[in-house]
């Protein structure tokens, strides 16, 4: 078996690791880099692939983080189609499942999440899809067009994304959801009544508190979901939207800490001072809100990115961010910035009949979160006003008449 010089093994070639790769260059790293992913592709954008991606409106081009040139520019050693298996900390080696095993000085695990599966009756049907990767895209693209129908079970975001775009590909939608309301996980009752109603008027149908029993088929594909009580709704496609757990298994066998997540510190560090952890498969803390939390965002990638390559570098650490996130539907942009963590009042700014409109989430006069649609400038200063913890004022926040900028002054 062959082994590899030390430096920094990077596993999980996604946007956290493609990112942290390539900051570790720009810091002025020599040592060599590895960068394995078990996808046959370079590091490339996720968030078009709901959305972009399946109207057929980018290609493999634009969803690349990078020119496929700059790795070897930049002597990063791509190791793809390659799964790393294990971690033998003491020794500092990764073994692959083709047999390689590398060894590293410093290892960042980004391996990010995987799509929830259904354990249900007719989850092996054809057509029951998950939407994780470049090729769950592609598998999903195939099932959609002009009078194909697409059943969303979960009524998350990548869910409703996936909706709108199997609409704007000339097929209908329907989306399943447990709770009373859609988004009820993630967003407040303005905001899900808000998506609710846009979706219903573009033709999306919604079934909430529904149980799914089984996912029927003929001929080996599936056909139908059949919901608790008997009933039947027919689709030529399913999308299961339900959540994503952390790839933490390779992290708990080597003996890290995992709880929901890969626990690492405000440096990205994990308790072995020898490895990192960043992206979606991490529990990190949140300085602002005194507590720590699994978050799945772009944002978070590349701000877990900046802090392990400034520690591996011997940088000083990057300060704070506010997390962030969005979701594109039909003509909508919706942003989040902030955790609603303890808020007792929240508010509504601006005019939702128009679809231009804000919530902000305050815990006494301090906003500690904002939703935002197709509104930039609430977004933007109140991601400001989130991260400086300043008190405001309810009225004049409320008050669309007073600018944002003069609110926050």
């Amino acid at each position: 078996m062959s082994k590899t010089p030390s430096g920094t093994v990077i596993i999980g070639a996604g946007h956290a690791g493609g990112t942290v790769a390539a900051l570790l260059r720009q810091y002025g790293y020599q040592a060599p880099i590895t960068l394995i992913g078990d996808e046959p592709l370079a590091p490339y954008q996720r968030p078009p692939l709901s959305k972009a991606w399946l109207k057929g409106e980018t290609d493999a081009d634009s969803l690349a983080l990078r020119p496929g040139s700059f790795y070897a520019e930049a002597a990063i050693t791509l190791v793809l189609g390659a799964k790393a298996i294990a971690i033998d900390r003491g020794t500092r080696v990764v073994n692959l499942s083709d047999g390689r095993t590398l060894t590293y000085d410093s290892l960042i695990i980004a391996t990010g999440a995987r799509a929830r599966t259904l354990q249900l009756p007719g989850a092996d049907l054809r057509g029951v899809l998950t939407l994780r990767s470049a090729a769950d895209a592609e598998s999903l693209k195939a099932m959609l067009g002009p009078g194909k129908r697409l059943a969303v079970i979960g009524g998350g975001y990548i869910g409703l994304e996936a909706a709108a775009s199997a609409l704007a590909l000339g097929g209908g939608a329907v989306v399943i959801e447990r709770e009373a309301r859609i988004l009820a996980r993630v967003s407040c009752a303005e905001i899900s009544a808000f998506f609710n109603d846009y979706h219903r008027a573009r033709g999306v149908t919604f079934e909430v508190g529904a149980v799914v029993e089984e996912l029927v088929g003929a001929g080996g594909h599936v056909t139908g979901v059949r919901l608790a009580g008997g009933r039947v709704i027919p689709c030529d496609a399913v999308l299961i939207g339900i959540g994503a757990p952390p790839n933490e298994e390779i992290a708990k066998d080597a003996g890290l800490d995992c709880d929901g997540g890969i626990v690492v510190d405000e440096h990205a560090r994990t308790a072995d001072p020898a490895v990192f952890a960043i992206g979606d498969v991490t529990k990190r803390p949140l300085p602002l809100y005194g507590c720590s939390f699994r978050l799945e965002s772009v944002a978070n990638a590349l701000e877990q990115a900046r802090q392990a390559a400034c520690a591996i570098t011997e940088r000083p650490a990057p300060a704070p961010e506010v997390t962030w996130n969005w979701s594109d539907q039909y003509d909508l942009k919706y942003q989040f910035a902030g955790i609603p963590f303890n808020v007792d009042y929240h508010l509504v700014r601006g005019d939702i009949a128009a679809a231009k409109f804000a919530v902000f989430h305050l815990k006494g006069d301090v906003i500690q979160a904002v939703e935002a649609v197709n509104a930039p400038a609430e977004f933007m200063a109140g991601r400001r006003l989130i991260g400086e913890k300043r008190p405001i004022s309810r009225e004049r926040l409320a008050d669309s008449a007073i600018s944002m900028k003069e609110v926050a002054a």
